[in-house]
């Protein structure tokens, strides 16, 4: 009898789960490609922006089209290049740390050292961004999620085109495209020119790239694509001024003659290429199969350290902005491999995948000019000998092989047929070698386990109820974990005890349609711990011996908002608003140094606890709507709002920035003409001309008369109303 009933309530059960109404389960998270991209059963935070939204904006930087998306942040310093946050992770340090977002393009992992990213704005088929701990795919550095940048690629592209763009301070776009497609192949070629004078002095940069794929068509099921990308950049790094009364009146950071005038790197010269191949299967059932290969390339030279002293030691007058003391060449090589396999049924839905990734990364410092050297007798006084170092010297000269073993995997499962449950796994083994020219052989390894659980229910066709908790890491870098060996100064010690810096995001949120307009909603809790810090506070400049160890935690809490749709047939909106709270919770041992100092007697150094503090250049809220007005068949408009709110520069919390708003605006006409389908735009950046500040930040007592104040900030002012227009045709 007893057998009977557990027979029918497995009977009724199975019913019930074949009754699903979530349409076909489908697994929608890919690091390759985006093509299965569904909101269906998604359990985490995305938005996507597609290409054709990226052409008509007709942007500079990635900047201006992110921030239609609720918690993303992104600080702009000078020209096209840009560094992404998510919800408000990873803005508590100094300068030149990674964001702690995962950057993707075309399945490779695109890593650069101060988590900057450059990218061809005029090759964008689409952006996806996944919001909360992404280290379930993408493993390292997605702590707090991570941006899909997908290029152009199909049959779409079987035409010419060609566009040319002019704006204010030299700003100037020339792109030029063909492409080609049959029964059996498609394929295109694009090459594209970004330059500008900048609106800071030495702020100027060109970008010139060639790219290009080539997709074939195996059989109906099956096709392989080639994607090549080649790039040139040419960068200055300026645009900084110390202090308030700089800002105002300095604000395009004119050089005026002293050390703090200049950037402490400058004039970057960067050459890209990428290439991968990627074979893509679909099977009877559902099941498709991918396989991504690919090697990217990345050569920088840059200048480092402003020379103020010639090669005895004393101060030298002489030396001007083009003066600096290093030469620095870097060379990063990412070669990977990465596949896929996933299978849809009627009740559920699977994917595997392996990544595997063999990287390299060599920086070589050298000496531009003859320098010398001070150091100490027995007694304690300072020697100085001239001339000790000659031009070509080295200063620095090593190596670190990074080697990823990584499985992961994605099983979504419809439990009754409203709710479904996903769940991620992924393992981390990563290996690092590090040798330099002072013989030191260091190697580390670590293994991470990531994950991801969440529910999704379908509470009505228009309306999706989302839970998810989700994982991120970051691992130790060799000079954190060997500082005391590969330091060419300094008193840090070893610490190869350290553990990978950890992230948890809780997040619950609904997705509703209501007459045409889809809103999203998201309620989030990002906690990180074990973050890496130095014992005796990050920026205190002291003898005193510390290391690098799991010290420091923070809480990020939010809210996020986001509404599209259309108001009237011919006006439609985009809505982002991001309400954030982020503090530390572990924070000790903030180091500042107040006052002057000598060789002898060196600035004294305070600490603080300032855990429950703000994490600095975290607004609380973050704004930004967007609308498209098509007037008639010919004529559109565009109006868009976007601010900010105040915000604090430096971890005590005592120099709080005033927040912004700034309105722009833009008209579109598109007409045929002859055999050409031409388009003409004028575009309005900060119509009203507003000042306010790029990025402001202090660490330290940066003019030395021992208050802290606005006049310890490093700030970058914005530059204004900028204006833009252009054309395009298309045959």
């Amino acid at each position: 009898m007893k057998k009977s009933v557990h027979l029918s309530l497995l009977c009724a059960l199975a019913i019930n789960l074949s009754a699903t109404d979530l349409g076909v389960i489908k697994v929608e998270s890919s690091t390759i490609d985006d093509k299965f991209d569904t909101k269906k059963t998604e359990v985490s935070s995305t938005a996507t922006i597609n290409g054709e939204v990226v052409d008509t904006s007709h942007t500079e930087n990635l900047q201006q089209l992110l921030q239609t998306i609720p918690g993303i942040t992104t600080e702009v310093s000078t020209g096209d290049s840009i560094k992404i946050h998510i919800r408000g992770l990873e803005n508590q340090m100094y300068m030149g740390e990674k964001p702690g977002v995962a950057v993707v393009i075309d399945g490779v992992p695109v890593f650069e050292r101060t988590g900057k990213v450059n990218i061809d704005l005029d090759n964008i088929e689409s952006i996806k961004v996944i919001k909360g701990g992404a280290s379930y795919l993408f493993g390292d550095d997605a702590l707090s999620g991570a941006v899909i940048i997908t290029t152009k690629k199909g049959a779409k592209y079987n035409h010419n085109y060609g566009a040319f763009e002019v704006g204010s301070y030299g700003y100037q776009k020339m792109v030029a495209r063909t492409g080609y497609a049959n029964d059996a192949m498609s394929f295109h070629i694009q090459a594209s020119q970004r330059k500008a004078d900048g609106y800071h002095e030495d702020s100027d940069y060109e970008a010139d790239y060639v790219n290009g794929k080539l997709q074939y068509y195996i059989d109906d099921s099956s096709d392989i694509t080639l994607g090549v990308e080649y790039s040139q950049r040419k960068k200055d790094s300026h645009g900084t001024v110390g202090g308030e009364t700089e800002a105002q009146t300095n604000p395009e950071s004119i050089y005026t003659g002293d050390q703090d005038s200049r950037d402490y790197t400058r004039k970057y010269d960067v050459e890209l290429l990428k290439t991968f191949l990627t074979y893509s299967k679909d099977f009877d059932g559902g099941a498709n199969l991918l396989v991504n290969g690919y090697v990217y390339t990345d050569t920088t030279n840059f200048i480092s350290s402003p020379q103020t002293k010639d090669s005895t030691g004393a101060y030298d007058a002489t030396l001007d902005d083009e003066d600096y003391v290093y030469d620095n060449h870097y060379e990063q090589t990412q070669k990977g491999i990465k596949s896929e396999y996933r299978d849809s049924f009627k009740d559920s839905a699977a994917l595997i995948g392996l990544d595997l990734r063999a990287n390299e990364y060599k920086n070589r410092v050298t000496y531009r000019a003859a320098q010398a050297f001070d150091t100490r007798d027995e007694n304690g006084t300072k020697i100085t000998i001239a001339d000790y170092f000659q031009p070509g010297d080295f200063k620095s000269d090593n190596t670190t092989d990074e080697n990823v073993y990584a499985l992961y995997g994605e099983y979504k499962y419809a439990l009754t047929k409203d709710l479904s449950a996903t769940a991620n796994l992924r393992y981390d083994h990563i290996k690092l070698d590090y040798t330099d020219s002072m013989s030191n052989n260091l190697a580390k390894s670590f293994n991470v386990y990531s994950y991801r659980l969440g529910m999704n229910y379908q509470v009505d066709p228009k309306t999706t109820l989302f839970v998810n908790y989700s994982t991120g890491f970051r691992a130790p870098t060799i000079s954190q974990l060997f500082a005391g060996d590969v330091s060419t100064w300094g008193s840090t010690q070893n610490n190869p005890d350290l553990k990978p810096e950890e992230s948890f995001n809780y997040e619950i949120g609904t997705r509703l349609l209501v007459n045409d307009v889809k809103y999203e909603a998201s309620v989030f809790q990002l906690d990180r711990k074990d973050f890496i810090m130095k014992t005796s506070g990050n920026y205190g400049d002291t003898d005193t011996t510390d290391m690098w160890d799991n010290i420091g935690g923070a809480r990020h809490r939010g809210l996020e908002l986001s509404a599209i749709g259309n108001i009237a047939k011919s006006l439609k909106f985009n809505l982002a608003y991001t309400y954030l709270d982020a503090k530390y919770t572990d924070y000790k041992n903030f180091g500042i140094t107040m006052g002057a100092g000598t060789w002898i007697a060196p600035a004294p150094v305070y600490t603080y606890d300032v855990t429950g503090n703000t994490i600095p250049r975290t607004s609380k809220h973050n704004f930004n709507l967007r609308v498209d007005y098509q007037a008639t068949s010919r004529l559109s408009y565009m109006a868009e709002v976007n601010g900010k709110s105040s915000y604090y520069a430096d971890d005590l919390n005592q120099l709080k920035i005033d927040g912004y708003q700034t309105l722009n605006l833009m008209a579109t006409y598109n007409r045929k003409i002859a055999m050409f389908d031409t388009s003409f735009f004028f575009r309005v950046d900060n119509f009203f001309d507003k000042q306010y500040y790029n990025a402001a930040r202090s660490s330290s007592d940066r003019n030395e008369d021992g208050v802290f104040d606005k006049e310890d900030l490093s700030i970058t002012v914005n530059q204004g109303r900028t204006l833009t227009a252009g054309l395009s045709a298309k045959f």
